[in-house]
């Protein structure tokens, strides 16, 4: 597959600001990205996505006939455009409020006014995703890994499963929550899993714990997605037994760093 570059992306920009319009496009234009459509609400974005695929999705948070999670969520249980990536610029920094895009399966999240670092990132995981480049193991075929991916909204699995799928994992399982993953282990084998932390019944380090003090595949390693930030409470949660920990969103390269570590047994 030939490698895609910035020039090569198709960016649909849904801001309701002509002013903001202006400023995020000159960034996007200083990253070599030139085709680049425009929507200022929710009614037209909806109008250019039913004749044209973009390659990325960048929008604001609110508009005056809906909002960016609402358009997110109807994008994402639509299988015509669900593999869009969608990024999110906002100002708004209330967790409570952003967590409900993390779960959305956002690629990324950027704060306004964002660094070219930011767009730098966000934009190099959607090529990520787009290119799909295999990862290359010494001790496993990656085709033939066995993962199992734990979330409780399913917009946040289908997006972990796409970011897998563009690494070459094909054999992969979803469930919707620790208890279901629980009684999953208990039937089938597993190379690597993949969970949220947070999640109803048995959450993630719940989940690792059993892994780890019950399950007869207690050498499986386990990846912990999640997008809490309160140090000791990340450390009480890597004392479960988790291998590696990433954010949600997370990025693909930094993921394949981290399944690389994991599988072939390298730091």
């Amino acid at each position: 597959m030939n490698e895609l570059s910035p020039q090569d992306l198709s960016i649909l920009l849904i801001e309701p600001s002509p002013t903001q319009q202006k400023f995020i496009a000159r960034q996007m234009q200083q990253e070599d990205i030139v085709n680049i459509e425009f929507a200022s609400d929710i009614k037209s974005a909806k109008a250019y996505l039913a004749n044209h695929h973009p390659d990325l999705i960048t929008s604001a948070m609110y508009f005056d006939d809906g909002t960016a999670l609402e358009l997110v969520r109807e994008l994402k249980s639509d299988e015509h455009t669900e593999d869009i990536p969608f990024m999110l610029v906002s100002s708004e920094c209330r967790k409570e409020q952003l967590e409900a895009y993390r779960q959305s399966g956002v690629i990324a999240i950027l704060p306004k006014p964002f660094t070219p670092e930011h767009l730098g990132t966000a934009i190099n995981a959607t090529l990520d995703i787009l290119s799909a480049e295999e990862l290359e193991l010494s001790f496993f075929d990656v085709k033939s890994l066995r993962v199992l991916v734990v979330d409780d909204s399913r917009f946040a699995r289908k997006f972990v499963s796409r970011v897998l799928n563009s690494l070459g994992i094909e054999k992969i399982t979803e469930v919707a929550d620790g208890k279901e993953a629980i009684d999953t282990i208990k039937e089938h084998m597993f190379d690597l899993v993949v969970t949220d932390y947070n999640m109803p019944e048995v959450n993630g380090k719940e989940l690792t714990e059993y892994i780890r003090n019950e399950s007869e595949q207690s050498h499986i390693p386990v990846l912990m997605v999640s997008s809490e930030s309160n140090e000791a409470h990340l450390a009480n949660i890597e004392k479960s037994g988790v291998n590696a920990m990433c954010d949600k969103p997370f990025e693909p390269e930094n993921v394949k760093k981290i399944l690389y570590s994991l599988l072939e047994g390298e730091e």
